[in-house]
């Protein structure tokens, strides 16, 4: 039985993971625990700030000892390319003793380890164990995807059920290490992802939908807290939780279809070198008032969302959606991440090729008929986006 249609007939059937860990010192308490054996080999993925700017990465090595450390890789860099995960399988292939792949970052570290495993695989047809630590709130690790940039520069990915992590690790030590407005502008991307499963048409009722509205209400909630107090590790704890319960919850069975401000955060991203948390901040807010415009069904799905966020619904569902965009909009605003593509110095006249990208059509062709009046409605939201 497959994802349904009908949010109220479907199967959900869970990922294979092993343990979530959350709390003050977990890494610390609980990392060796999780290894395959007292002789397992780990390789560290991550980034260079992380390596060079924070403790993090060499405390990680000394508590895994020589006896457990079998390497680091810190250069993965934002929207991680194809030419460092051919460099890191090699690395990793030519130690035949490495069993576990260790993600210590957002999500470029933790898609690189999930693609590497992915190539491994490939090579030697066996599975590595993915241990991730999270230190941001984009819940690259709540998925069987990894995404990485193709060598034409686009947004890519590959995904495997086995691809999802076998231990998830959410220390608010990490958390402390991340500048705060790369934490605000992923927790954005976290809502974006909750907000998004609300009409994406294969999500199960139970648990998906039912938890990611609880990851709204939370992210509504503790953003603004750790605006005020970004040392507060029960709230970034809780924002971890809420991150992971925005994507975590989708299970083997969903059929995947990305949704609108998903698919301009990709047309964003990686050709205009914009993080997809700031992506989000673009996008998110001004989506829903327009995916709402689109179908009933969308504008009744992401209505329901208002009384998570402390608002009443009238009973007009258009009505009700753009109060949703709007609430998104003041959040943003509020966390002090509004932005703007100029910003970012993206030309107005890349304005058909992200519209045509957003909605996986070939920039380079003439618009079918039947594509027409949805590229339309999508070119002027983009243009909205100067």
């Amino acid at each position: 039985m497959e994802a349904s249609l009908q949010p109220l007939i479907g199967l959900y059937r869970p990922h294979n993971l092993g343990g979530l860990y959350y709390g003050p010192d977990v890494v610390r308490n609980q990392i060796r625990s999780v290894l395959r054996s007292e002789t397992s080999k780990a390789f560290i993925v991550t980034g260079c700030s992380l390596a060079t700017k924070t403790p993090l990465i060499a405390d990680l090595e000394t508590l895994l000892g020589p006896e457990n450390h079998a390497g680091t890789f810190s250069g993965i860099k934002q929207h991680a390319g194809a030419t460092e995960l051919e460099e890191l399988t090699e690395l990793v292939t030519q130690h035949n003793a490495i069993d576990t792949i260790i993600s210590v970052g957002g999500g470029s570290p933790i898609d690189s380890a999930k693609a590497i495993i992915f190539r491994v695989h490939q090579k030697t047809q066996q599975w590595l164990t993915h241990i991730t630590i999270p230190t941001t709130l984009s819940a690259a690790e709540c998925t069987i995807i990894a995404g990485y940039t193709g060598y034409d520069g686009v947004k890519t990915s590959v995904s495997h059920p086995k691809l999802y992590p076998s231990y998830i690790f959410y220390d608010p030590k990490f958390g402390l290490h991340t500048p705060p407005r790369l934490f605000l502008s992923t927790g954005i991307r976290a809502l974006d992802h909750a907000v998004e499963i609300q009409y994406q048409p294969c999500t199960t009722k139970m648990p998906t939908r039912m938890m990611t509205l609880s990851s709204i209400s939370e992210l509504f909630r503790l953003l603004p807290q750790y605006k005020t107090d970004p040392k507060n590790e029960d709230v970034i704890t809780g924002l971890f939780l809420a991150a992971y319960a925005s994507l975590g919850f989708l299970g083997q069975n969903l059929v995947p279809a990305l949704m609108l401000s998903h698919t301009l955060g990709y047309a964003l991203g990686s050709p205009y070198a914009i993080p997809h948390g700031v992506t989000s901040c673009i996008t998110l807010g001004g989506t829903v008032k327009l995916v709402a415009r689109l179908k009933k069904e969308n504008a009744r799905n992401l209505s329901a969302i208002l009384p998570h966020i402390g608002e009443k619904q009238s009973g007009n569902n258009i009505q009700d959606c753009d109060s949703v965009g709007d609430r998104i909009l003041q959040l943003v605003d509020l966390l002090g991440l509004q932005t703007t593509l100029t910003e970012y110095e993206v030309g107005t006249d890349q304005l058909d090729i992200i519209a045509a990208r957003s909605l996986r059509l070939d920039p380079g062709k003439d618009i079918l008929s039947q594509d027409k009046e949805l590229f339309d409605c999508v070119r002027e939201f983009v243009r909205s986006l100067w």
